[in-house]
């Protein structure tokens, strides 16, 4: 499970440091695509072929699958670790993060993990210190422990 966040590198050659607890769950393969708030997604490939197998299910009649079809299938690829632990962010990913090196976020979803800005990570964070809007946000989730 990806959990946590870390700051690393981007390096001049667009190589990402993947945080030492991570490496491992990438071992089996991952892909990187563009996320949904201006941040990547990085996915085991397991959990991306699950993804994708949703996708394809969708009605392809609908223009908000399409949509959705053209967000993470045409900006993604298929990412391996080297041997330091680094994958390489293709120039496009890069492009839409806006940044060509320098420090980035990365923080662990469960599933899968996103890289983000600095920047843009703060801005998220601060949403999360709000507690009253927490407190709205988050009251119709149950996360109470399931009724045996």
């Amino acid at each position: 499970m990806f959990i946590g966040n870390y700051q690393h590198n981007l390096d001049d050659k667009g190589r990402l440091m993947i945080p030492a607890r991570f490496r491992d769950l990438l071992a089996g393969g991952a892909f990187i695509t563009q996320g949904f708030d201006k941040c990547l997604m990085v996915m085991t490939e397991s959990y991306f072929k699950q993804v994708y197998e949703r996708i394809e299910a969708m009605n392809l009649a609908d223009p908000t699958a399409r949509l959705l079809r053209r967000l993470i299938l045409s900006n993604a690829y298929q990412v391996e670790t080297d041997k330091v632990g680094r994958i390489l962010v293709p120039q496009n990913l890069r492009t839409f993060l806006g940044i060509e090196n320098g420090e980035l976020t990365v923080a662990g979803q469960g599933e899968y993990f996103e890289v983000w800005t600095p920047a843009l990570w703060s801005e998220q964070m601060t949403q999360l210190q709000d507690t009253e809007a927490n407190n709205a946000r988050f009251s119709t989730l149950d996360l109470s422990k399931p009724a045996n």
